[in-house]
Order: C-alpha cells, then sequence, then structure tokens
C-alpha cells in the first residue's frame, strides 16, 4: 500500500486515558492508532502526550510545552477528570476553549474528544457538562468525535479492574473507532 504524502505528527493530548494508564506506551490507544494508520499506508508518528490525572486545567497549563512537538493535528482529549472531581461544568469549557483557540491560533488542525460526566452527579451537572464538547465543537468549527470510550465505558473485558480505564484490547477499540476521524484529516 502506498505512503499518503509527507510525514504527520498528531499530538495526542489528553489524560489517562491517552497516556495508557495500566498498560505499556505501545498498549495505549495513541500507539496502537499510529500502528494502525502505517498499516494503511498513512506516513504518521502520533506523540503520546497524556498524562495520568490531567484536568483541563492541567492541559491549559502545560500546552505550550506540548507544542513543541509541532503537530500537524492534535487530538485533544480532555476532561473525564474533571467530571469525576466534580468541578465545575464552565471551567472546563472555558479551559477547552482556551486550548482550542491558542491551538487555532497556531494554525493546528484538532479533533476533539468528548467525555461524558458521571452519571451520580444528578441531571443538571451530566447535562451542562455533556453539552459542553458540543458547544465547543460549534464554536470553534472542529470535528467532534462524541465520546472517547464509545463501545469500551462499562465493558469489564475491555477495562481494567477500576472500571474506568481501558485495558489494551479497550485501547484497540478506541484507535479503532478513531481510525477514520484521523485518516480523514491525513488524506
Amino acid at each position: 500500500m502506498p505512503v499518503m504524502g509527507p510525514q504527520r505528527d498528531v499530538l495526542a493530548f489528553g489524560d489517562s486515558l491517552t497516556a495508557g494508564y495500566g498498560m505499556s506506551p505501545q498498549e495505549a490507544y495513541p500507539a496502537q492508532l499510529e500502528e494502525q494508520l502505517k498499516a494503511k499506508g498513512h506516513d504518521v508518528k502520533i506523540i503520546n502526550a497524556g498524562v495520568s490525572g490531567d484536568t483541563t486545567t492541567g492541559g491549559l497549563n502545560r500546552l505550550d510545552w506540548a507544542l513543541k512537538h509541532n503537530p500537524d493535528l492534535v487530538l485533544l482529549g480532555l476532561g473525564a477528570n474533571d467530571a469525576l472531581r466534580h468541578l465545575p461544568p464552565d471551567l472546563a469549557l472555558k479551559n477547552l476553549s482556551g486550548i482550542i483557540a491558542k491551538l487555532q491560533e497556531q494554525g493546528k488542525d484538532i479533533i476533539l474528544l468528548g467525555m461524558y460526566a458521571p452519571r451520580n452527579f444528578g441531571p443538571g451537572y451530566t447535562k451542562k457538562f455533556d453539552g459542553i464538547y458540543t458547544a465547543l465543537a460549534d464554536q470553534y468549527d472542529v470535528p467532534l468525535y462524541p465520546f472517547l470510550l464509545e463501545g469500551v465505558f462499562g465493558n469489564p473485558a475491555l477495562n481494567l479492574t477500576d472500571g474506568l480505564h481501558p485495558n489494551d484490547k479497550g485501547a484497540e477499540i478506541i484507535a479503532r473507532n478513531l481510525l477514520p476521524f484521523v485518516e480523514e484529516f491525513l488524506e
């Protein structure tokens, strides 16, 4: 299969779901996504800039450091820890807005990776938190992958025993789900 164009650098910017908590770096979804893209003929390098425990505030604070990699595309997957810590959705919205604005100022393409709030914080919090990703995608005209853990969340066979973090099989599904989104950008 021919390689499609020059090497493209992709920054996977997120939290433990990106970092690959509880697994080797090669098992985390960014490495598996890179492998899947290369198997389809794409010359791509995915830089894993996931930090376990990171919130949107932490992400905003370390964005300049991560951008030293000068990526062509950023997979922005932050917010899960904000929700788990029951932080105000307005704070996550403000921080993610700051990250997206800075990325766009620097001419970076972005795919926003959505997250849902835990359902035990009540319908008001859930509705407000879940809506921030759609609002941001609309405001900044960026593609949205609605739920990073689609097809993985709640399945014990695809998660670590904590029930929150995907295992290597779950990470493989995340990578497979993201593959067409990233491939569309590369083509």
